[in-house]
């Protein structure tokens, strides 16, 4: 049965209220197994029948529309596409001192042109690269809130995303990775 990484877009921000025991208790009974959850951020491990990465999305998200009565959005990976975001990450980084690093995951494979576009965005204490799956901001001089390129500027890029921290990422690839 394959096993899954959802990262949820936007749970937990102002109205959008989502408990991670409610969510867990939501997608057990949408017939998602053997469910855990990382933090309130919307961070979910599960396995499933379905193989479609679309039918698993679509069913992911009727079962929180249901549930909570409001769309949210999924990025999903595989263990090995979350460890292969992280290993990037760490590639990118290169042990240099940061101020930050963040990843906006992608729900779908970049564009060249998407990539071309928010690549040129890097200057003035901000770094940015396109991975594989996720977009990777750099932060060298500066703190994520007095940053230029955010969840906004990729989404008009590259489509859905979402956005972790490293420390949330190095944590999931770590517990889930694959």
């Amino acid at each position: 049965m394959p096993t899954f990484v959802a990262f949820l877009r936007a749970v937990n921000v102002g109205k959008r209220k989502y408990p991670m025991a409610e969510l867990r208790d939501a997608l057990a009974v949408a017939g998602f197994e053997d469910v855990e959850t990382h933090i309130q951020t919307g961070n979910v491990l599960f396995r499933t029948r379905l193989r479609s990465r679309a039918r698993v999305i679509e069913a992911l998200e009727k079962a929180m529309r249901e549930d909570r009565g409001f769309e949210v959005s999924v990025v999903l990976m595989t263990p090995a596409e979350l460890t292969q975001a992280y290993e990037e990450a760490v590639a990118f980084a290169a042990g240099r001192p940061l101020k930050g690093h963040y990843l906006s995951l992608l729900a779908a494979p970049p564009t060249a042109a998407g990539t071309a576009a928010l690549e040129a965005r890097s200057g003035d204490g901000e770094e940015v690269h396109v991975g594989t799956r996720a977009v990777h901001l750099l932060l060298t001089s500066k703190q994520f809130h007095e940053a230029t390129t955010g969840n906004a500027e990729v989404e008009k890029e590259l489509g859905v995303a979402t956005t972790r921290n490293l420390t949330v990422i190095s944590k999931l690839a770590e517990k889930w990775g694959g």
